[in-house]
């Protein structure tokens, strides 16, 4: 286990901008990805399918679209925290 904090610079002790972007990229492309796969079904409700039961089926899987995403991203982020406490 390392002595010093993650995301701090060992020269300086300032915050290391650079490690905080390379290890957000990934977060956000995940967020991104589960975003815009959740928006499809949605925007074809609005535009298609008004007041049907399609509608409600593809409203569901827009809301299992988003919960998957966010359970993909959140173990993501902790299997990365154990990481870097270990590194």
């Amino acid at each position: 286990m390392s002595d010093s904090p993650p995301f701090v610079n060992h020269e300086s002790g300032e915050l290391d901008l650079r490690q905080i972007w390379s290890e957000a990229l990934p977060i956000v492309g995940l967020v991104v990805l589960f975003g815009s796969l959740a928006l499809l079904p949605y925007f074809l409700v609005l535009a298609v399918f008004e007041a049907t039961v399609v509608s409600l089926l593809l409203v569901l899987f827009t809301q299992l679209v988003l919960v998957v995403g966010t359970a993909i991203v959140l173990m993501y982020v902790i299997s990365r925290g154990i990481q870097l406490a270990g590194a």
